[in-house]
Protein backbone atom coordinates (compact mmCIF):
# COMPACT_ATOMS: atom_id res chain seq x y z
CA UNK A 1 0.00 0.00 0.00
CA UNK A 2 1.19 3.92 -1.05
CA UNK A 3 1.75 5.69 2.50
CA UNK A 4 -1.37 7.71 3.37
CA UNK A 5 -0.58 11.72 3.21
CA UNK A 6 -0.72 11.96 6.25
CA UNK A 7 2.06 8.77 7.13
CA UNK A 8 4.19 10.19 4.35
CA UNK A 9 4.16 14.02 5.80
CA UNK A 10 5.16 12.40 9.34
CA UNK A 11 8.13 10.34 7.73
CA UNK A 12 8.99 13.64 5.80
CA UNK A 13 9.56 15.61 9.47
CA UNK A 14 11.96 13.21 10.57
CA UNK A 15 14.01 14.12 7.75
CA UNK A 16 13.46 17.76 8.14
CA UNK A 17 14.08 17.51 11.51
CA UNK A 18 17.02 15.75 11.16
CA UNK A 19 18.30 18.11 8.28
CA UNK A 20 17.79 21.01 11.07
CA UNK A 21 19.52 18.95 13.95
CA UNK A 22 22.68 18.63 11.76
CA UNK A 23 22.57 21.87 10.57
CA UNK A 24 22.82 23.87 13.93
CA UNK A 25 25.65 21.22 14.64
CA UNK A 26 27.25 22.57 11.36
CA UNK A 27 27.00 26.08 12.78
CA UNK A 28 27.85 25.40 15.88
CA UNK A 29 31.24 23.88 14.67
CA UNK A 30 32.00 26.67 12.12
CA UNK A 31 31.76 28.99 14.90
CA UNK A 32 33.97 27.07 17.27
CA UNK A 33 36.86 26.72 14.72
CA UNK A 34 36.21 29.69 13.10
CA UNK A 35 36.79 32.00 16.66
CA UNK A 36 39.71 29.66 17.50
CA UNK A 37 41.63 29.90 14.32
CA UNK A 38 40.64 32.86 12.20
CA UNK A 39 42.51 31.98 9.25
CA UNK A 40 40.27 28.99 8.47
CA UNK A 41 36.99 31.69 7.77
CA UNK A 42 39.50 33.12 4.94
CA UNK A 43 40.78 29.90 3.69
CA UNK A 44 37.11 28.64 3.37
CA UNK A 45 35.89 32.18 1.22
CA UNK A 46 38.96 31.15 -0.99
CA UNK A 47 37.45 28.12 -1.38
CA UNK A 48 34.23 29.04 -2.28
CA UNK A 49 35.76 31.94 -4.54
CA UNK A 50 37.63 29.45 -6.60
CA UNK A 51 34.44 27.15 -6.84
CA UNK A 52 32.45 29.93 -8.09
CA UNK A 53 35.40 30.56 -10.67
CA UNK A 54 34.94 26.84 -11.69
CA UNK A 55 31.25 26.71 -12.18
CA UNK A 56 31.59 29.90 -14.16
CA UNK A 57 34.02 28.32 -16.52
CA UNK A 58 31.96 25.41 -16.72
CA UNK A 59 28.98 26.73 -17.47
CA UNK A 60 30.70 28.94 -20.44
CA UNK A 61 31.88 25.81 -21.74
CA UNK A 62 35.05 26.59 -20.64
CA UNK A 63 37.42 23.72 -19.89
CA UNK A 64 38.23 23.01 -16.49
CA UNK A 65 40.93 24.89 -15.50
CA UNK A 66 43.67 22.93 -13.85
CA UNK A 67 45.15 25.30 -11.90
CA UNK A 68 42.00 25.95 -10.43
CA UNK A 69 41.45 22.37 -9.21
CA UNK A 70 45.48 22.36 -7.83
CA UNK A 71 44.77 24.95 -5.88
CA UNK A 72 41.77 23.63 -4.17
CA UNK A 73 43.90 20.61 -3.40
CA UNK A 74 46.09 22.75 -2.04
CA UNK A 75 43.87 25.20 -0.11
CA UNK A 76 41.74 22.39 1.33
CA UNK A 77 45.70 20.75 2.97
CA UNK A 78 46.19 23.99 4.49
CA UNK A 79 42.65 23.69 6.02
CA UNK A 80 43.86 19.74 7.11
CA UNK A 81 46.11 20.75 8.88
CA UNK A 82 44.85 23.35 11.12
CA UNK A 83 42.25 21.77 12.08
CA UNK A 84 44.48 18.88 13.05
CA UNK A 85 47.02 21.27 14.40
CA UNK A 86 44.14 22.49 16.97
CA UNK A 87 43.05 19.05 17.81
CA UNK A 88 39.99 18.47 15.88
CA UNK A 89 38.54 15.87 13.70
CA UNK A 90 39.49 16.70 9.83
CA UNK A 91 36.05 16.07 9.35
CA UNK A 92 35.22 18.64 12.12
CA UNK A 93 33.15 21.37 9.57
CA UNK A 94 31.71 18.81 7.18
CA UNK A 95 28.14 18.24 7.30
CA UNK A 96 27.19 15.23 9.02
CA UNK A 97 23.89 12.79 7.89
CA UNK A 98 22.49 10.14 9.62
CA UNK A 99 22.16 8.26 6.27
CA UNK A 100 25.24 9.97 4.16
CA UNK A 101 23.36 7.89 0.96
CA UNK A 102 20.68 10.24 0.33
CA UNK A 103 22.27 13.07 2.74
CA UNK A 104 18.61 12.96 5.16
CA UNK A 105 16.34 13.63 2.29
CA UNK A 106 14.94 10.06 1.74
CA UNK A 107 15.57 9.81 -2.08
CA UNK A 108 18.33 8.51 -4.14
CA UNK A 109 18.31 9.30 -7.87
CA UNK A 110 14.21 10.20 -7.41
CA UNK A 111 13.33 6.57 -5.74
CA UNK A 112 13.60 5.72 -1.75
CA UNK A 113 16.81 5.03 -0.29
CA UNK A 114 16.70 2.55 2.11
CA UNK A 115 16.42 4.81 4.88
CA UNK A 116 13.41 5.60 3.83
CA UNK A 117 12.05 2.34 3.78
CA UNK A 118 12.92 1.93 7.30
CA UNK A 119 12.03 4.61 8.55
CA UNK A 120 8.71 3.42 6.65
CA UNK A 121 8.56 0.24 8.60
CA UNK A 122 9.11 1.67 12.12
CA UNK A 123 6.35 3.84 11.41
CA UNK A 124 4.05 1.22 10.89
CA UNK A 125 5.21 -0.80 13.64
CA UNK A 126 4.35 2.63 15.76
CA UNK A 127 0.72 2.92 14.48
CA UNK A 128 -0.11 -1.49 14.48
CA UNK A 129 -0.35 -0.56 18.43
CA UNK A 130 1.34 -3.76 18.59
CA UNK A 131 5.03 -3.21 18.24
CA UNK A 132 6.34 -4.56 21.41
CA UNK A 133 4.10 -7.47 21.56
CA UNK A 134 5.29 -8.42 17.38
CA UNK A 135 8.84 -9.10 19.17
CA UNK A 136 7.90 -11.87 20.48
CA UNK A 137 4.45 -13.35 19.04
CA UNK A 138 5.65 -13.75 15.46
CA UNK A 139 5.72 -17.28 13.03
CA UNK A 140 10.01 -17.69 14.32
CA UNK A 141 8.32 -18.31 17.73
CA UNK A 142 6.04 -20.66 16.85
CA UNK A 143 5.60 -23.46 19.18
CA UNK A 144 3.07 -26.16 17.87
CA UNK A 145 4.04 -29.16 20.61
CA UNK A 146 1.40 -27.09 22.93
CA UNK A 147 -1.43 -28.45 20.71
CA UNK A 148 -2.69 -32.06 21.45
CA UNK A 149 -1.66 -34.62 18.55
CA UNK A 150 -4.89 -36.91 20.98
CA UNK A 151 -7.88 -34.30 21.40
CA UNK A 152 -9.33 -34.90 18.06
CA UNK A 153 -12.44 -32.65 16.33
CA UNK A 154 -15.07 -35.33 15.92
CA UNK A 155 -16.47 -33.17 12.99
CA UNK A 156 -13.29 -32.99 10.78
CA UNK A 157 -11.41 -35.69 12.06
CA UNK A 158 -8.41 -33.77 13.04
CA UNK A 159 -6.35 -33.71 16.23
CA UNK A 160 -5.41 -30.39 17.52
CA UNK A 161 -1.92 -30.07 16.13
CA UNK A 162 -3.21 -31.07 12.65
CA UNK A 163 -5.86 -28.49 12.68
CA UNK A 164 -3.12 -25.92 14.20
CA UNK A 165 -0.74 -26.93 11.77
CA UNK A 166 -3.03 -26.58 9.20
CA UNK A 167 -3.80 -23.11 10.39
CA UNK A 168 -0.38 -22.25 10.37
CA UNK A 169 0.61 -22.99 6.82
CA UNK A 170 -2.99 -20.87 6.28
CA UNK A 171 -1.37 -18.05 7.65
CA UNK A 172 1.75 -18.29 6.18
CA UNK A 173 0.06 -18.52 2.73
CA UNK A 174 -2.08 -15.44 3.48
CA UNK A 175 0.97 -13.67 4.00
CA UNK A 176 2.61 -14.58 0.49
CA UNK A 177 -0.82 -14.28 -1.48
CA UNK A 178 -1.88 -10.58 0.34
CA UNK A 179 -0.65 -8.80 -2.61
CA UNK A 180 -2.55 -10.86 -5.04
CA UNK A 181 -5.72 -11.90 -3.45
CA UNK A 182 -8.15 -10.49 -1.29
CA UNK A 183 -9.02 -12.66 1.92
CA UNK A 184 -10.55 -11.91 4.99
CA UNK A 185 -9.88 -14.89 8.14
CA UNK A 186 -12.20 -15.19 11.04
CA UNK A 187 -10.81 -17.37 14.04
CA UNK A 188 -13.09 -18.97 16.55
CA UNK A 189 -12.22 -20.80 20.05
CA UNK A 190 -11.87 -21.14 23.38
CA UNK A 191 -9.73 -19.14 25.14
CA UNK A 192 -6.18 -19.56 25.13
CA UNK A 193 -5.81 -21.52 21.48
CA UNK A 194 -3.73 -19.33 19.98
CA UNK A 195 -6.09 -17.36 17.42
CA UNK A 196 -4.56 -13.85 18.80
CA UNK A 197 -1.29 -15.25 18.17
CA UNK A 198 -1.44 -16.25 14.48
CA UNK A 199 -3.22 -12.39 13.99
CA UNK A 200 -0.10 -11.55 15.44
CA UNK A 201 2.56 -13.81 13.37
CA UNK A 202 0.41 -12.47 10.24
CA UNK A 203 0.73 -9.12 11.22
CA UNK A 204 4.46 -9.32 12.16
CA UNK A 205 5.49 -10.49 8.32
CA UNK A 206 2.91 -8.06 6.62
CA UNK A 207 4.63 -5.07 8.54
CA UNK A 208 8.01 -6.02 7.63
CA UNK A 209 6.82 -5.95 4.06
CA UNK A 210 5.55 -2.32 4.45
CA UNK A 211 1.82 -3.00 4.77
CA UNK A 212 0.11 -1.01 6.81
CA UNK A 213 -1.41 -3.00 9.72
CA UNK A 214 -3.97 -1.67 12.62
CA UNK A 215 -5.04 -3.94 15.49
CA UNK A 216 -7.76 -3.50 18.08
CA UNK A 217 -9.24 -5.46 20.71
CA UNK A 218 -12.82 -5.22 19.98
CA UNK A 219 -13.52 -3.29 23.28
CA UNK A 220 -11.17 -0.50 22.12
CA UNK A 221 -12.78 -0.37 18.96
CA UNK A 222 -15.84 0.05 19.58
CA UNK A 223 -14.80 2.63 22.38
CA UNK A 224 -13.47 4.97 19.44
CA UNK A 225 -16.44 4.59 17.00
CA UNK A 226 -18.36 5.73 19.55
CA UNK A 227 -16.26 8.51 20.53
CA UNK A 228 -15.86 9.69 16.88
CA UNK A 229 -18.69 8.72 15.17
CA UNK A 230 -20.49 11.78 15.32
CA UNK A 231 -17.82 14.16 15.03
CA UNK A 232 -16.63 16.19 12.45
CA UNK A 233 -12.79 16.87 13.80
CA UNK A 234 -10.26 16.48 11.34
CA UNK A 235 -8.80 13.93 13.84
CA UNK A 236 -12.06 11.90 13.66
CA UNK A 237 -12.30 11.45 9.85
CA UNK A 238 -8.48 10.17 9.71
CA UNK A 239 -9.07 8.19 12.97
CA UNK A 240 -12.02 6.67 10.68
CA UNK A 241 -10.04 6.57 7.12
CA UNK A 242 -7.13 4.59 8.73
CA UNK A 243 -9.84 2.26 10.14
CA UNK A 244 -11.52 1.44 6.62
CA UNK A 245 -8.23 2.14 4.35
CA UNK A 246 -5.48 -0.13 6.39
CA UNK A 247 -4.23 -2.94 4.31
CA UNK A 248 -5.56 -5.50 7.32
CA UNK A 249 -7.24 -4.55 10.15
CA UNK A 250 -7.43 -7.26 13.21
CA UNK A 251 -10.51 -7.19 15.41
CA UNK A 252 -9.15 -8.95 18.44
CA UNK A 253 -11.67 -10.43 21.04
CA UNK A 254 -14.57 -9.71 19.61
CA UNK A 255 -17.94 -10.67 22.23
CA UNK A 256 -15.57 -9.33 25.27
CA UNK A 257 -17.54 -5.65 24.49
CA UNK A 258 -20.76 -4.70 25.97
CA UNK A 259 -22.48 -5.81 22.97
CA UNK A 260 -25.32 -3.53 22.12
CA UNK A 261 -27.32 -1.96 18.71
CA UNK A 262 -24.66 0.24 18.46
CA UNK A 263 -21.81 -2.11 18.61
CA UNK A 264 -23.42 -4.10 15.95
CA UNK A 265 -24.53 -1.74 13.86
CA UNK A 266 -20.65 -0.01 13.44
CA UNK A 267 -19.31 -3.99 13.37
CA UNK A 268 -21.52 -4.24 10.47
CA UNK A 269 -20.23 -0.95 8.83
CA UNK A 270 -16.60 -1.81 9.36
CA UNK A 271 -16.64 -5.19 7.77
CA UNK A 272 -18.76 -4.24 4.67
CA UNK A 273 -17.14 -1.28 4.36
CA UNK A 274 -13.54 -2.57 4.22
CA UNK A 275 -15.11 -5.59 2.21
CA UNK A 276 -16.18 -2.67 -0.59
CA UNK A 277 -12.72 -1.25 -0.87
CA UNK A 278 -11.06 -4.93 -0.57
CA UNK A 279 -9.17 -4.37 2.72
CA UNK A 280 -8.56 -7.50 4.52
CA UNK A 281 -9.69 -7.66 8.16
CA UNK A 282 -8.93 -10.83 10.42
CA UNK A 283 -11.60 -11.36 13.45
CA UNK A 284 -10.83 -13.83 16.57
CA UNK A 285 -13.85 -14.10 18.69
CA UNK A 286 -14.15 -16.74 21.63
CA UNK A 287 -17.83 -17.31 20.86
CA UNK A 288 -19.19 -20.44 19.21
CA UNK A 289 -20.49 -19.59 15.44
CA UNK A 290 -24.73 -19.73 16.93
CA UNK A 291 -23.34 -17.42 19.73
CA UNK A 292 -21.81 -14.90 17.32
CA UNK A 293 -25.09 -14.67 14.79
CA UNK A 294 -27.27 -14.66 17.93
CA UNK A 295 -25.11 -11.82 19.34
CA UNK A 296 -24.39 -9.44 16.03
CA UNK A 297 -27.39 -10.67 14.01
CA UNK A 298 -27.80 -12.98 11.40
CA UNK A 299 -27.17 -9.92 8.21
CA UNK A 300 -23.51 -10.08 10.27
CA UNK A 301 -22.80 -13.28 10.70
CA UNK A 302 -23.94 -13.90 6.91
CA UNK A 303 -21.54 -11.72 5.52
CA UNK A 304 -18.87 -12.58 7.85
CA UNK A 305 -19.64 -16.77 6.70
CA UNK A 306 -19.89 -15.84 2.95
CA UNK A 307 -16.94 -13.61 2.53
CA UNK A 308 -14.11 -15.04 5.06
CA UNK A 309 -12.55 -17.99 5.60
CA UNK A 310 -13.24 -19.70 8.92
CA UNK A 311 -11.02 -21.51 11.26
CA UNK A 312 -11.58 -23.00 14.03
CA UNK A 313 -8.92 -23.54 16.41
CA UNK A 314 -9.06 -26.04 20.01
CA UNK A 315 -6.90 -27.59 22.38
CA UNK A 316 -5.81 -26.99 25.78
CA UNK A 317 -5.71 -23.62 26.99
CA UNK A 318 -1.81 -22.70 25.91
CA UNK A 319 -1.64 -19.79 28.73
CA UNK A 320 -2.03 -22.28 31.59
CA UNK A 321 0.60 -24.94 29.90
CA UNK A 322 2.81 -22.03 29.88
CA UNK A 323 2.45 -21.15 33.05
CA UNK A 324 2.47 -24.42 34.74
CA UNK A 325 5.64 -25.40 32.57
CA UNK A 326 7.49 -22.42 33.08
CA UNK A 327 7.36 -20.52 30.21
CA UNK A 328 8.49 -23.61 28.09
CA UNK A 329 7.70 -26.45 26.45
Amino acid sequence: MALSNTQYDAIMRLYSNKQNRHRREHDEHMKTAYDRIPQLSKIDEKIAEISVAKARAHFQGISDPTDLSETIRDISAQRTKLLKAYGYPVDYLDMKYDCPLCKDTGYRSNKKCSCFKKAEIELLYDQSNIRDILKEENFDHCNLSYYSKDLMNQATQMSSYETALLTLNRCHQFVEDFDKSFENLFFYGDTGVGKTFFSHCIARDLIDRSYCVIYFTAFDLFELFARNTFSTTSEAKETHSSIFDCDLLIIDDLGTELTNSFVSSQLFLCINERMLRKKSTIISTNLSLNKFAETYSERTFSRISSSYTMIKLFGNDIRIQKKINGGKK
